[in-house]
C-alpha cells in the first residue's frame, strides 16, 4: 500500500505521530483523497433498453461479477498478547512485523481498537502506555504497527483519519489534547475509532 505523503524519519511515540498525522491531513494529498469521485458519464443510448444487453450474459458470469464488487474479507484475526505482552516495550514487539502484508488503514485502526479494548485506555499526556499497559488512541496507532497490522505509512495515514473525524465533530486540536480532555473515557476512545473505521472504509481505505 503507498503512502499519499512523505513521512518523517521516524515515528516512535504518541506525539511524533500526532504531529506527523496533522501534517498528512493539512497536506494537498488528503484533500485529493477526500475529494468525491466525478460522476460517471451517462451510458450511451437509450437507458430503458439497457436490460436487454444482460440476457447475453450467462448467468455464472452476472454472479462472478457481483461476487467482485463485494469487499474484501476481514483478514483472519490475531489474537493480541496477553497482560504480561502489554506491559512489555514496543520495541520487543517488533519481530511480529516480519513476513507481514501491509493492510488498509481501517484494518490497523480496528486492530487498534483491539488495542484499547483488550489492553485498556489511559489518558497520561504523550505517555505511549500507563504501568498495566493501557495506552493512548496514538499509542494504540503504534501498538498495531510493532504488533504486524500495517506500514508506518498506513498508520499515519490512519492517523489522519481520526483527525478528519474529529474535525467533523468540531474539534481542531490534535489527537493527544482530545486524548486528554477533562471527562474523556474510554468508552469515547472506543466511539471515535468505530466513527473513524466506518469513514475510512467508506472512501475504500
Amino acid at each position: 500500500m503507498s503512502s499519499t505523503a512523505p513521512l518523517s524519519p521516524a515515528l516512535t511515540d504518541p506525539d511524533t505521530l500526532d504531529r506527523e498525522a496533522a501534517r498528512l491531513y493539512e497536506s494537498a494529498a488528503w484533500e485529493r483523497l477526500l475529494a468525491p469521485a466525478p460522476a460517471p458519464a451517462p451510458a450511451p443510448g437509450p437507458a430503458s433498453e439497457a436490460w436487454r444487453s444482460l440476457l447475453s450474459v450467462p448467468v455464472d458470469r452476472l454472479v462472478a461479477d457481483a461476487l467482485d464488487a463485494l469487499p474484501a474479507p476481514p483478514p483472519a484475526e490475531r489474537p493480541l498478547p496477553g497482560r504480561i505482552g502489554a506491559a512489555l516495550p514496543d520495541r520487543l514487539h517488533v519481530w511480529r512485523r516480519i513476513g507481514r502484508p501491509d493492510v488498509r488503514p481501517s484494518v490497523h485502526l480496528a486492530y487498534a481498537r483491539r488495542v484499547l479494548e483488550e489492553w485498556g485506555w489511559q489518558n497520561t499526556p504523550y505517555k505511549l502506555r500507563d504501568a498495566r499497559g493501557a495506552r493512548c488512541v496514538c499509542g494504540a496507532l503504534l501498538a498495531a504497527h510493532r504488533l504486524g497490522h500495517g506500514s508506518a505509512a498506513t498508520m499515519n495515514e490512519a492517523g489522519a483519519w481520526i483527525m478528519t473525524e474529529l474535525r467533523s465533530r468540531g474539534w481542531h486540536g490534535l489527537i493527544g489534547p482530545w486524548n486528554r480532555a477533562p471527562g474523556r473515557t474510554a468508552a469515547d476512545a472506543l466511539a471515535l475509532l468505530d466513527a473513524t473505521i466506518h469513514r475510512a472504509s467508506v472512501a475504500g481505505r
